[in-house]
């Protein structure tokens, strides 16, 4: 993207700066961590791209810290090979989800180092960092302070040999001392740690606190946070904020701008945040516009409650505390937890369905985002089944969605009706009366879908917009447009014709910030351009929403599916191949192409024996051609590529799965509702 076409604040209008948590590189993302962050960011942004607003979405791998040291070393590689891996990875899951970020970088960059020290001296010249000697975990085999996780053990409350230095997995104790371990041994060599004094630099946050409350007062009632942001972010006040030490004793990470710390780097959670200004400085120079102007951009964050109080408390601290002119959190956004089938998802352990797991299921990236905001654990804990998987695909996206759609383009394009033309009848200052009613709800469904919008309630969203396309389908129904009412009464079948394909155009609207795709296809159909989606004033202005858009004489393009029908049966097939760990999974994969292999292998075999006898018996060449074996037919067996298709069933073909490869969302002048 060329400089001049970077994406910056602009005078006098709504400028909103999105940030999705920044994932750590230890593993691929599972549908959790999709739906609590990313997606639901990515929702966000794309709803403000299309209310036409100047919108920033920044995004990035958070790569510095412990785990990453103790995952390259359980890998066999260096810190950096391992972080090139896992960024590229998280890059082709949300690719492929259709996450539209203007900037998915990384925190290994100058513009991070640089701006990490530059928080860190102001703090420091300011008075709020303090150095203080403490006693750390030190290896003398190899010379190295180790982390908690580099340090394993016997659990001191259950007897597990192979506890960590922070918690024990078997009965998950956590301790605050990795040396109370018994028989405590290095990750590394298995030498026995010793205690040894070292310095390290603390943030004074019971100096900072009386700020923070006070902006955590002020932003809340602005912003209108997220229920479970607020209480987390209370609770930590309420307790009194104690010192934190913001240094380690680590190889790979910002170095710490003091003297006598050359073998220490800035703790991962003081400078993970400030990823989200250094990724920006990636993108573009001009990066204090969008992040040292709090009168002119409103920030949006989006992440899962974990995170809450580094976002919440940590980071506006540290921005309080540098003295610069920061832009400061407004909505913070912080979502449950995402169950899977009656269990927990365990990144460390892979329980779970994960972002490749997901593609490789042959459904569409826009079903995954259906379901998933729609089970958006925005007040409490939410549950992934997989046949409520299916029966979104098929009752609500297929049904109400899909259906209501491809009717009434087929029947526009039809020749017996309208030849793909919206009838010279149509007008829409002249509707029958009938129509009084069903306008009116379609403006206050409409009115609820922005007001829980711009609240940032993405899942009242998706409902909304789907009541808004059930409406349309009771319009056609209450009227019964069909062939009949073309030839009985053309004028109220205009009416309801151009009313109704008026109507999609605006789902295309409403729907474009949870399934981009499918709404780029209804676009398609109707041969129409990107549409903005109404603003209040807009609404108000016309007297509610009115079918404009689309006139007498439009020409329609050609009618496709949207959705396709998944068989039930798959729920089972799929609960039972997610059902364990990425491990596990991997084992029964290469068993099975194990299987396959040799049953291919095995059936050439036959074939190879059956030629050669009738090579034997002085058959043609020809009879043993071109015939196929009984039963064997190509295409006739469940799940093979090229078997006969029920209308609207998907297709799952070994693993293969469409791949949809979105570029983001451009920030144009867009036509209006």
């Amino acid at each position: 993207m060329a400089s001049k076409d970077k994406i910056l604040p602009k005078q006098g209008q709504r400028n909103v700066l999105i940030t999705s948590a920044l994932p750590y590189v230890n593993n691929v993302p599972h549908l959790g961590n999709i739906v609590g962050s990313v997606l639901s960011a990515d929702v966000f942004s794309r709803y403000n791209k299309a209310r036409g607003r100047p919108t920033l979405y920044v995004c990035g791998t958070d790569e510095y810290g412990t785990a990453t040291e103790t995952k390259a070393l359980e890998e066999k590689v260096t810190p950096e090979e391992l972080c090139r891996k896992y960024n590229r990875i998280h890059a082709d899951v949300y690719e492929w989800f259709g996450i539209a970020f203007d900037i998915f970088g990384r925190t290994p960059t100058r513009q991070h180092t640089e701006i990490s020290q530059d928080v860190f001296t102001k703090l420091y010249r300011n008075g709020f960092l303090e150095e203080k000697w403490t006693e750390q975990p030190y290896c003398e085999s190899h010379n190295r302070f180790l982390a908690d996780r580099f340090i394993e053990g016997t659990c001191p409350t259950c007897g597990y040999e192979d506890a960590r230095g922070d918690q024990c997995d078997k009965c998950g104790v956590l301790l605050d001392d990795p040396l109370d371990l018994i028989k405590p041994r290095c990750k590394v060599d298995g030498a026995t740690p010793v205690r040894r004094r070292t310095k390290h630099t603390f943030l004074l946050l019971d100096k900072l606190q009386p700020r923070i409350e006070e902006f955590t007062k002020l932003s809340t009632e602005k912003g209108a946070w997220s229920r479970n942001g607020r209480i987390i972010t209370e609770s930590w006040l309420k307790k009194g904020l104690k010192d934190r030490g913001i240094t380690r004793d680590l190889s790979w990470g910002v170095p710490v701008p003091l003297p006598e710390y050359e073998n220490k780097v800035l703790y991962v959670w003081f400078e993970a945040c400030i990823g989200y200004p250094s990724i920006t400085a990636n993108y573009t120079p001009e990066w204090k516009q969008w992040w040292h102007n709090p009168d002119e951009v409103k920030l949006y964050q989006f992440l899962g409650k974990d995170n809450v109080p580094f976002h919440s408390v940590i980071f506006p601290g540290c921005q309080m505390g540098s003295g610069d002119n920061w832009t400061m959190l407004h909505h913070l956004s912080a979502t449950e937890y995402l169950n899977y089938e009656n269990g927990k998802f365990s990144k460390s352990r892979g329980v779970g369905v994960f972002g490749n797991n997901a593609k490789d299921t042959g459904v569409p990236p826009d079903v995954w985002r259906y379901y998933l905001i729609k089970n958006r654990p925005e007040t409490g804990d939410t549950q992934f089944e997989w046949q409520a998987f299916i029966d979104g695909n098929n009752s609500e996206l297929l049904a109400k969605l899909g259906n209501f759609v491809n009717r009434i383009i087929k029947l526009v394009n039809s020749p017996k009706a309208y030849n793909g033309t919206i009838p010279d009848a149509f007008s829409a200052s002249n509707l029958p009366d009938t129509f009084t009613t069903p306008l009116s709800e379609i403006t206050d469904l409409l009115t609820q879908y922005l007001a829980e919008m711009e609240a940032v309630r993405l899942r009242s969203g998706i409902l909304l917009a789907m009541k808004i396309a059930e409406a349309g389908n009771g319009l056609i129904q209450s009227h019964r447009l069909d062939n009949a009412l073309i030839a009985n009464h053309p004028n109220l079948a205009a009416a309801v014709t151009g009313t109704v394909l008026n109507l999609i155009y605006l789902c295309s609207a409403v729907f474009e910030p949870y399934l981009p795709a499918t709404c780029a296809s209804i676009r398609e159909q109707l041969a129409a351009p990107f549409l903005q989606i109404p603003s209040e004033e807009e609404l108000a202005g016309a007297g509610g929403w009115k079918p404009t858009c689309l006139k007498a004489g439009h020409r329609i393009g050609k009618a496709s599916y949207l959705f396709t029908k998944i068989d039930d049966s798959k729920a089972e097939y799929w609960r039972e191949m997610y059902g364990g760990n990425q491990e596990e999974r991997r084992k029964k994969e290469e068993e099975a192409a194990k299987i396959a292999a040799k049953k291919a292998a095995s059936k050439a075999k036959a074939k190879e024996k059956k030629a050669a006898k009738k090579d034997a018996a002085g058959k043609k060449e020809a009879d043993g051609d071109g015939k196929a074996v009984k039963g064997e037919e190509a295409g006739t067996m469940d799940g093979e590529v090229g078997a006969p298709r029920e209308e609207g069933e998907v297709r799952i073909a070994d693993g293969e799965a469409m791949n949809e490869v979105l570029d983001g969302v451009a920030q144009v002048t867009l036509p209006k509702s």
